[in-house]
């Protein structure tokens, strides 16, 4: 089998972003043929000059488009892409020089026509990005409810690292306007279609999550208020632990009233629970610091995405409101 791979990457005002993902390609071990698509979507901060730079180096295609969003310049990529199986990346991502090597052995082994792959932190990122990417992907915090890495069938992926078939693209229609969410959406159309997805073990990428600590709450807090919209989209998909940030919530407050009013031991369950995620995180990140750093990043993590999450259920899931009138910011026309 042989496969033609055209890399998708939407990317707005990220040109140094773009730079470092570009050079990260050019380290490669892949020696076939492939082809990179850059959208330009709508951005002020043209990376035109810094694609141009690569053009003798790599199979650059640079399109600009008006804002729509990564959705839909994502789709805008496929169609202008000349490759069958597309790999879809955010601009805030590096690769490991094996990646297109494990994926390109994985997919002739096992066929799938959607594909993710896991998110990893360099050791050139800040303490913050490190910490984030901690309680983003721990197993202590919400790194399964994303799909679950042990399950090779029926992952969700998501579109910083997504593999799709053209097959796929063009029979789903690829990406729809909801941002966050659009690729757990996608997903679960591609499943809805007959086609199946997989985790690939072992390739990862490097997320750099450009991030703040407001940037970090909004991210998770617009999570937590696209879930239920995809729950009430895709039924089958509602899991359980979707609602473990929102208990976790209402958790700290009983355990905080409790030390108060009832027994000051009360807090200990809260406090064994972040003493283990700090722990880990410090012994992975081999620092103290990152550890403290991921046990705030874990309180914002939650609270944003649990608070939005409740809300989110009341308004689309109780009231039955319509998701793009309730929520438009979600959205793009």
């Amino acid at each position: 089998m042989n496969i033609h791979f055209s890399f998708i990457i939407p990317v707005y005002n990220r040109p140094e972003e773009v730079k470092e993902l570009l050079e990260s390609f050019t380290l490669l071990d892949y020696n076939k043929p492939y082809e990179i698509v850059i959208v330009e979507d709508g951005s002020s901060k043209s990376s035109e000059v810094v694609v141009n730079k690569f053009s003798e180096k790599l199979n650059i295609s640079y399109f600009y488009k008006e804002n729509s969003g990564p959705g839909l310049s994502r789709n805008f990529g496929m169609g202008k892409a000349k490759g069958d199986y597309f790999i879809i990346l955010d601009s805030d991502c590096l690769l490991p020089s094996h990646y297109l090597t494990t994926v390109e052995a994985f997919l002739k082994k096992n066929y799938f026509d959607c594909y993710g792959g896991a998110d990893a932190a360099h050791e050139n990122f800040t303490d913050l990005q490190k910490a984030i990417n901690y309680v983003m992907t721990s197993f202590f915090t919400t790194g399964g409810i994303r799909g679950s890495e042990n399950s090779i069938t029926n992952f969700e992926p998501r579109s910083f690292n997504m593999g799709i078939s053209k097959k796929a693209f063009l029979k789903t229609g690829g990406y729809g306007k909801i941002h966050p969410g659009e690729d757990p959406d996608l997903s679960h159309r591609i499943l809805q279609n007959g086609f199946k997805t997989t985790f690939i073990p072992n390739a990862y990428v490097f997320h750099k999550r450009r991030i703040s600590w407001q940037k970090f709450y909004t991210q998770v807090k617009k999570f937590g208020l696209v879930r239920p919209i995809l729950s009430k989209w895709h039924p089958n998909s509602s899991k359980i632990t979707f609602w473990f940030p929102t208990c976790f919530v209402f958790f700290v407050i009983i355990s905080i009233l409790s030390t108060f009013l009832i027994n000051g031991f009360a807090i200990l369950p809260l406090a064994f629970y972040t003493l283990l995620v700090g722990t880990g995180s410090a012994i992975k990140n081999k620092s103290l610091f990152i550890g403290l750093l991921s046990i705030v990043a874990l309180f914002i993590q939650f609270f944003g995405y649990g608070i939005a999450f409740l809300k989110s259920s009341y308004y689309i899931g109780l009231l039955n409101r319509d998701p793009q009138k309730q929520f438009p910011k979600l959205f793009f026309n």
